[in-house]
């Protein structure tokens, strides 16, 4: 994996752990020589996880919509900053640009961005992994609601294994890097559906 599209807040919570998980990611995928393609923006997470980058040396491409470069919160620092016409645009990019995608903790437009490319990954627009970092146990009922989806059988057993969950940082990228693309609905029968 060369470049890790990391998605995740562009708010600063209360709780100090969640900027310090960001710019540890930063750190340690700049250290691992793995690029990151993010938001764009300097505030929050996000910012943190693109300064903590850029600071390690790593390479750190920022995809905003020109609404959000025009009310000045754009990351002028990124090795590459992409200025796109608005958030379709934007997660295209993420997908053409990253050889995967990681969750952080974060809010609606960090949801939005994990579910499409779940999505996506599931009927076959691209076959690269989705991780989710549950980092403080943030994302266990998000978690519970999709294995909950599992049982009820919204959720194919050929996709089960899309959305790769785990506490730790190392041990997500291992299961990333290690990821085997399942069968897409695009190539599956009518009878398999």
């Amino acid at each position: 994996m060369k470049r890790l599209a990391v998605y995740c807040g562009s708010a600063t919570p209360a709780d100090p752990r969640y900027m310090e998980l960001a710019a540890e990611v930063g750190r340690t995928l700049a250290r691992r020589g793995i690029g990151v393609v993010y938001g764009g923006g300097r505030l929050g997470l996000m910012g943190a996880v693109a300064g903590a980058a850029l600071e390690a040396g790593g390479e750190v491409i920022g995809v905003i919509p020109e609404a959000l470069v025009s009310s000045e919160v754009a990351n002028r620092d990124c090795t590459e900053l992409i200025v796109v016409a608005d958030m379709h645009q934007r997660k295209a990019a993420f997908t053409r640009l990253s050889d995967g995608f990681v969750t952080l903790p974060g809010g609606v437009g960090t949801m939005d961005e994990l579910w499409e490319a779940i999505s996506w990954a599931q009927l076959g627009y691209h076959a690269k992994p989705v991780g989710l970092l549950n980092a403080h146990g943030f994302y266990d009922h998000l978690i519970a609601f999709n294995h909950h989806m599992i049982e009820v059988g919204f959720i194919r057993p050929a996709h089960q294994g899309i959305m790769i969950a785990e506490n730790e940082l190392d041990l997500l990228l291992e299961r990333m890097a290690a990821h085997q693309p399942h069968t897409p609905i695009f190539a599956m029968k009518a009878g398999d559906l």
